[in-house]
């Protein structure tokens, strides 16, 4: 059995108009602010607070995401977003690693990991217990759930892996190495910040052609980052990927 215990977050989603409270933010922060945007329009829902840090002294022990009641029932959620690629360079132990970041300084092993020891556990920890008693909690009492979400990236030149036990409608797009970029030479491209790497692809962009991208995707393999970029063909079809140093 799982030691995690995803949310469900279906149903109707009041639209979000704009607000200082999703302005300024890094992407993990960003979808943090949606998730507990969401959650609180929930009436079974009463907040108790969020991102609350636990010292240790004067280090940071670690971070609880979120406290809520749930129809009168304690929770802790703990919320993550990533963008993983199937590494095609290095042999893995474990299935899972071989989901990796665009600039390869994570997995979806280690993350999954890091959540069950550190995460989770922090919430059942001895530094933990006087900020839980402050709001009248018991960690015993307290249901764990997990909000995780990512968007996934296939090689391009082999985009039918079996990626079970995952869920293929992860799937956003491929990614191709930079010195292949060439074949991509006939496209139209656009290249996100990296706040609107959660954005579905849309026409209604500034499209730039093949040379004017290559100088910006340029500067960003040399400082071994992996850029993602939308890529648009004559038929109008529009693909999401990463161009990657690797």
């Amino acid at each position: 059995m799982s030691p995690f215990q995803q949310i469900d977050l279906s149903g109707n989603v009041e639209p979000i108009s704009e607000s200082p409270l999703f302005e300024n933010k890094r992407l993990g922060k960003l979808v943090e602010a949606f998730v507990f945007h969401q959650l609180k329009s929930n009436d079974a829902v009463s907040w108790i607070c969020d991102n609350l840090q636990i010292q240790n002294g004067k280090i940071t022990a670690g971070e609880i995401d979120a406290l809520y009641y749930y129809e009168r029932s304690p929770v802790h959620l703990e919320v993550a977003y990533k963008f993983y690629l199937f590494d095609t360079i290095e042999k893995h132990d474990a299935p899972l690693a071989y989901w990796i970041g665009p600039n390869r300084k994570d997995s979806l092993f280690y993350k999954l990991t890091k959540l069950h020891n550190k995460q989770l556990a922090l919430l059942h920890s001895a530094l933990a217990k006087p900020y839980l008693e402050s709001y009248k909690l018991d960690a015993k009492y307290i249901k764990q759930q997990l909000c995780f979400r990512a968007q996934l990236f296939l090689p391009y030149h082999n985009r039918h892996i079996d990626i079970s036990p995952l869920n293929s409608d992860c799937v956003a797009g491929f990614y191709l190495a930079y010195r292949e970029l060439e074949l991509f030479s006939a496209l139209d491209f656009f290249i996100p910040e990296k706040l609107d790497w959660l954005v579905t692809p849309h026409h209604d962009v500034d499209w730039v052609d093949y040379p004017a991208a290559v100088k910006i995707i340029e500067f960003e393999i040399i400082d071994q980052r992996s850029p993602m970029v939308w890529v648009r063909g004559d038929d109008g079809k529009i693909d999401k990927c990463f161009i990657v140093f690797w």
